[in-house]
């Protein structure tokens, strides 16, 4: 089993060319003060989308390291796989986040729902749970409840884990479990038969990354009760600690915020409690890095301008096709995104304006920023056009994208050592 350190950072990049901007961020972050670690992460769909290889992002790695002389741990996620998608990652990856959510609510047969109520039966009742004033309270239903939603889920994590298991006898890798990508947000002892669950199925989970109240869109702020959140994730890093305690689960498990980039509000809240827990934390950023490489492309003037527009002008007619693979995660209302005769007409200034997440901004416009969150598919289909503008225009590119993770992620959400 591969240790994760306590902070880690999910640095993906959709196009693989921003590797050394990724790590120069964290690299400063350390210089600071600040322990973080990158693990960077794409998805199988992501690649399919695009035409790349699993491969590609392990390469993309590792020349950032030896760029940097990065001597700290770092890793490569197989983001969101399944059994059905595992064996390219198989070689190049040493971080698997493990997606059972096709599974979740699929009911097990009702000896196995009876038999893991039975061995666990002494979670039920009253606990106290560390650093907060409350018992946990869990009842014989609460199991039930838990394990008719997820026992089958847990059992295809189990039998993934077994899978990559079996073909890095080494154990040189890291586990997450994903339970983010489901209808309602797990009550706490609910989690706390999950991980019963992912002790049942010897699963030495690192990271685990819980449904939250309120909605993480990608690339905007968080929807939602902040002050439901805070209980929330509050109890949540009191469960863990439990789960370790009572589970023999992994020290080091923690928590995995997915679609945790651009939470802004939601950073101090989360700061301030991972450091009352003594807690680790994991944060998957993905597509924000391309959304600096088109405010960057925009903000260069000329072609890269023009490819910004191109994209957008291209995306918009496709925009029911662009929007449903990550239709939970988003909320764009297509008839309201400006039309591309407007955006056609928009300055280099104004095009960054209404992209770039500045709230304090009367031009920021957070559905033309998710819109063109999900149109990256329209800039893999430019080719080389697409890449060699980025290139063209490392240096606006670069330090945007090692601003963006230094400034707006990092110092506000990571603690020092």
């Amino acid at each position: 089993m591969k240790t994760l350190p306590r902070f880690t950072l999910g640095t993906g990049d959709r196009f693989g060319r921003q590797g050394v901007a990724q790590l120069t961020a964290i690299r400063d972050a350390a210089l600071q003060g600040i322990p973080v670690h990158p693990v960077w992460n794409k998805s199988n769909r992501e690649h399919t989308l695009i035409g790349t290889k699993p491969q590609s992002l392990r390469d993309e790695a590792d020349s950032a390291v030896r760029a940097l002389g990065w001597d700290k741990p770092y890793f490569v996620d197989a983001d969101h796989i399944g059994l059905q998608t595992v064996e390219a990652f198989l070689p190049c990856c040493d971080f698997f986040t493990i997606d059972v959510a096709d599974l979740t609510g699929q009911a097990a047969p009702q000896e196995k729902l009876r038999a893991f109520v039975d061995r666990h039966a002494n979670l039920v009742g009253s606990h106290m749970l560390a650093n907060l004033d409350f018992p946990l309270v869990v009842e014989r239903a609460d199991l039930e409840k838990a394990a008719a939603k997820f026992l089958a889920a847990m059992e295809e994590a189990g039998r993934i884990h077994r899978h990559i298991s079996s073909a890095k006898p080494d154990g040189d890798f890291a586990i997450e479990v994903s339970i983010d990508e489901t209808d309602t947000p797990q009550s706490p002892a609910e989690l706390l038969a999950i991980l019963a669950m992912l002790a049942d199925e010897r699963i030495p989970a690192q990271t685990i990354a819980p449904k939250f109240t309120g909605r993480f869109n990608k690339g905007v702020d968080y929807s939602g009760d902040i002050h439901a959140f805070e209980r929330e994730f509050d109890a949540d890093l009191a469960v863990i600690t439990l789960g370790i305690k009572l589970l023999g689960l992994p020290e080091t498990l923690k928590i995995s915020v997915h679609s945790g980039s651009d939470k802004f509000s939601l950073y101090p809240v989360i700061r301030r409690l991972v450091e009352k827990h003594n807690a680790g934390l994991h944060l998957k950023t993905a597509g924000t890095t391309w959304l600096e490489e088109v405010a960057g492309l925009a903000e260069s003037g000329g072609e890269g301008l023009r490819i910004a527009k191109d994209t957008y002008a291209t995306a918009l007619p496709r925009a029911v096709e662009l929007i449903k693979p990550y239709g939970p995660v988003v909320e764009i209302a297509p008839a309201t995104l400006p039309s591309a005769a407007e955006v056609e007409g928009w300055t280099a200034e104004e095009f960054v304006a209404r992209l770039e997440h500045n709230q304090s901004s009367p031009h920021y416009d957070p559905q033309f920023r998710q819109f063109l969150h999900v149109s990256f598919r329209i800039a893999a289909e430019m080719g080389p056009r697409f890449t060699e503008a980025l290139e063209a225009n490392a240096a606006i590119v670069n330090c945007r994208v090692r601003a963006n993770l230094f400034d707006k992620h990092i110092l506000p959400l990571f603690p020092k050592a």
